[in-house]
C-alpha cells in the first residue's frame, strides 16, 4: 500500500538530457493526476546534469524531509573521460576551448595519477554548477559570462578505478565511489590537469547510490504503468 502523502521513496533512472527538475516535475503531475489532486511535495535528493544519466532519487510528501539524510548517502558514477581538450563546463554542454598534448599519456600513467585522488581531497566545484553565488546559481552567471570564483570543499573518494584506457582516442573510463558534494566533471578537470594535459566529461552515469543500484530503478517510461498498479491509501491531509 502507498501513501505518497505520507511519504515515499522512489528511484528513477533519469534519462539523458533530462534535467532533475524536468524529472521531479513529470512525476509530480502523474501523481497529482492519479492521487486527484493539484498539489503534492516532490524533490529529488541530489541534482544530476542533464548530460549525465543514472540514479536520482524522489521524494514524495512528507519524506521530502529526509533529503537531507538521503543525499549525505555515498555514490557511485561511472565516467567517460576525453583526454587532451578542455571546455568551460568540463563535459560537452560547451565548445571545447584549450587542447594539449597526449602523445607522453599511457594507461600505466593514468592509473598512478587516478590514486592522487584517493581519500580526502580539496576540490573547486564546476562554474557551471548549482552553487549558490550571491543568492544566483553559479551556472546562471556562467552562462552570462560573468566570471566566477567558487571556493575549494573537502570531500571523500573511497574507491576510483581505471576501467578502460584507449590509446587511440584518448578516452578513459574510470568508476568512482564518492562522497556527497563531489562533481565528477571536476574530477576530469583536475585529472586531466595531473596528466600534465586536459580532460571533459564525455559520458557521466550514476550507478549506485547507498544500497539502491542503478539496475533497479525505475524508467519514467514505465512510471504511468507502474502508478495504475499500485495500491494507495487516500490521505485526507
Amino acid at each position: 500500500m502507498m501513501n505518497f502523502v505520507a511519504g515515499e521513496i522512489l528511484y528513477f533512472d533519469k534519462p539523458l538530457h533530462w534535467t532533475s527538475f524536468n524529472l521531479v516535475a513529470k512525476v509530480r503531475s502523474a501523481l497529482c493526476r492519479k492521487l486527484g489532486v493539484k498539489k503534492l511535495k516532490v524533490g529529488h535528493a541530489g541534482t544530476l546534469d542533464p548530460l549525465a544519466t543514472g540514479i536520482v532519487t524522489i521524494c514524495t510528501g512528507k519524506a521530502t524531509k529526509r533529503i537531507d539524510e538521503l543525499q549525505a548517502h555515498t555514490k557511485e558514477y561511472v565516467a567517460t573521460l576525453q583526454l587532451g581538450a578542455t571546455t568551460p563546463s568540463f563535459d560537452l554542454e560547451t565548445a571545447i576551448d584549450k587542447t594539449f598534448p597526449t602523445a607522453h599519456i599511457t594507461e600505466q600513467k593514468a592509473k598512478e595519477v587516478l590514486t592522487q585522488f584517493l581519500g580526502r581531497i580539496e576540490q573547486v566545484p564546476p562554474a557551471f554548477s548549482a552553487c549558490k553565488v550571491d543568492g544566483h546559481r553559479a551556472y546562471d552567471l556562467a552562462r552570462k559570462g560573468k566570471d566566477i570564483q567558487l571556493k575549494a570543499k573537502v570531500l571523500v573518494i573511497d574507491e576510483i578505478e581505471l576501467q578502460n584506457f584507449d590509446a587511440q582516442t584518448m578516452q578513459m573510463t574510470i568508476r568512482v565511489v564518492c562522497s556527497k558534494g563531489t562533481y565528477i566533471r571536476a574530477l576530469a578537470r583536475d585529472i586531466g590537469k595531473a596528466l600534465q594535459s586536459g580532460a571533459h566529461l564525455t559520458a557521466l552515469r550514476r550507478t549506485r547510490v547507498g544500497n539502491i543500484k542503478v539496475e533497479d530503478c525505475m524508467k519514467m517510461e514505465n512510471f504511468p504503468e507502474w502508478l495504475e498498479k499500485q495500491e494507495i491509501e487516500s490521505d485526507n491531509e
